[in-house]
Parts: structure tokens; C-alpha cells; sequence
């Protein structure tokens, strides 16, 4: 505490006791994150987007959200894009697109109030590619919305949905495109 009290607070992380040290001390000298996960919001050429339906343990329960995942040891953030994009839903990146991935300017945090893990969003120009290929323990239903079904699906779903994916859908219902 500001007066020198010791004061308990519990958090959690998926790193082990030194990455986790590290990092909160990088954080607290005002140090840029090292991105833990992707969020990938994709886009296909008609300007639908690509989204999940996902079983999540922790709410057993399905869920909507986008594709994610954590980023692999010496990954790029686009190779990252790439790989859970293509396991999860079985879709890959555009090579036609000039610009396929357009990442935010930097990670956002999962939940300040309980975790360090921060996660960056990168909207991802999208195409059919294959078979996907989750994990044996990742239940993915892959769907898609067109522009036009965004606003009603928000206004009538019922299925828990990750705070990010509500944000984002918001954003594209009301008519912000991701790359303009």
C-alpha cells in the first residue's frame, strides 16, 4: 500500500513463476506487453464476418466469440493469426489482400482486475482454406454473418458472448469497417 502496509490480492496467470514476475515487472516500469494471445476478427470478401460457437469450460456453456488463441514460443503475431485461424475454423489469410492482417495498435488486457495475460486484436482479410483442426478438447462451430444479419443477431442471441466479439460485432453493425 501507498503507506508501506503489505496488502494480499489475488490474480492469476498462465505463466510459470519467473515469466509471470517478469512480466509484471515490465508492466510496472512502464514497459510494452508481450502479446499472450491472439483475437482474430475475420473478414471475408463480401464483408461477412467470421465467427465461433465454442463450448468454454469454465461457463459450461457454449459461446459466441471470435477466433483466438495463445501465441506459441517464437511466433510471429501474423503466424500466430494464421495458425488459429486455420486450426480453429479451417480459414486462412488472403494472399491477394495488400494488407491481410491489421493488428490494433497494441495488446489489450483480458481482465485488469484479475490477470496480466493480454491479448491483440487483429482484424485479418479471410478466405475458405480447408478442413479445420481443434484440438481434441476444443468444441468449434465456425459460422459466419453477413453486414446486413450483425445488428439482428446481437439483438436477439442468448448465448453468452465474450465482451470483445460484443464490442467488435457493435462496431461492425454499426457500419465501421475495419479497413477503411
Amino acid at each position: 500500500m501507498p503507506d508501506g502496509r503489505p496488502y494480499a490480492y489475488e490474480g492469476v496467470s498462465r505463466k510459470g513463476p519467473e515469466a509471470y514476475r517478469a512480466a509484471l515487472d515490465t508492466l510496472g516500469a512502464g514497459g510494452p506487453p508481450t502479446p499472450d494471445a491472439v483475437c482474430i476478427v475475420p473478414i471475408l470478401p463480401d464483408g461477412s464476418v467470421l465467427l465461433e460457437q465454442e463450448f468454454r469450460y469454465p461457463l459450461n456453456s457454449w459461446c459466441i466469440s471470435l477466433p483466438a488463441g495463445l501465441v506459441d514460443a517464437g511466433e510471429s503475431l501474423e503466424e500466430a493469426v494464421a495458425r488459429e485461424l486455420y486450426e480453429e475454423t479451417g480459414y486462412r489469410l488472403r494472399n491477394d489482400a495488400d494488407v491481410p492482417v491489421r493488428p490494433l495498435p497494441q495488446p489489450g488486457f483480458s481482465s485488469t482486475g484479475l490477470a496480466e495475460e493480454n491479448v491483440h486484436v487483429v482484424f485479418a482479410h479471410v478466405e475458405p482454406g480447408g478442413a479445420a483442426a481443434p484440438e481434441a478438447a476444443e468444441l468449434i462451430e465456425p459460422f459466419t454473418l453477413a453486414p446486413s444479419e450483425i445488428r439482428p443477431f446481437l439483438d436477439a442471441n442468448t448465448t453468452p458472448i465474450g465482451t470483445r466479439c460484443q464490442l467488435i460485432l457493435e462496431m461492425l453493425a454499426g457500419g465501421r469497417h475495419p479497413f477503411q
